[in-house]
């Protein structure tokens, strides 16, 4: 079951000096239910990133509370966020985080290296069934072969092979053409709904944000709720 999302009081500022300071973001709460499927939209530098990082526990902000399932997460010291998040979160990035010359076996396996010696059989036969899912041959080729549709397939696969409680997506098909961008965003509904996680989706791609359950807006570093229509 996915985990639930309560983040209150979220400010987070780049700057210099405290005379010259960027606001971020601005939040008084967001909530998300265990299990949900939320999209995140807006312009371009309006902070979407910057949001799921903090969400992860990847940055911290000046102030806030970032809770799972009950657990403030921006409290934890560093290497216990580390194992929180290796437990409990799978992150796609917008440009794959992939590393060359690794098959794609090998790269959605690499999770499992922090923790196992050995690859157990399990995770292997696990990684070669969300591959097969995903539609990518799990064959010796190195992953900088693949094309980007490909690619992105082949990180979707390496976030989901915990079944994390939560998924985050940071623009997962900016990059792709129309047919593969429809194929990954249908994936990860469809993946993220089989596991029962929780998802978080920065996009601003129409297609995926209406198979979303919730889209909100950001902007001026608030989140407004959007309505967005599209035919599943």
């Amino acid at each position: 079951m996915g985990a639930r999302l309560v983040a209150r009081d979220i400010g987070l500022s780049y700057g210099p000096s405290r005379d010259n300071v960027m606001r971020v973001l601005n939040l008084d709460c967001l909530c998300v239910d265990g299990g949900e499927l939320v999209g995140v939209t807006g312009p371009s530098g309006s902070g979407k990133t910057s949001l799921l990082h903090v969400l992860a526990g990847l940055e911290r902000p000046q102030r806030g509370v970032v809770l799972w399932d009950g657990v403030d997460i921006l409290s934890l010291p560093e290497a216990d966020r580390d194992h929180w998040r290796r437990r409990t979160l799978g992150f796609v990035f917008q440009d794959f985080h992939l590393f060359s010359g690794l098959s794609a076996l090998d790269n959605v396996l690499l999770p499992a290296t922090f923790k196992h010696a050995v690859i157990p059989g399990r995770l292997r036969q696990r990684a070669r069934e969300l591959l097969s899912e995903v539609r990518v041959p799990e064959g010796r080729t190195p992953v900088e072969r693949l094309s980007r549709g490909e690619m992105q397939r082949v990180a979707l696969a390496r976030a989901l092979l915990f079944a994390p409680p939560v998924v985050m997506a940071d623009e997962p098909t900016a990059s792709l053409d129309a047919e593969s961008a429809r194929l990954v965003g249908g994936l990860l509904v469809a993946m993220a709904r089989g596991a029962g996680s929780t998802a978080l989706v920065v996009t601003h791609d129409p297609g995926l944000l209406a198979r979303l359950e919730t889209t909100y807006l950001l902007g001026e570093g608030r989140l407004a709720s959007a309505a967005v229509t599209a035919a599943l």
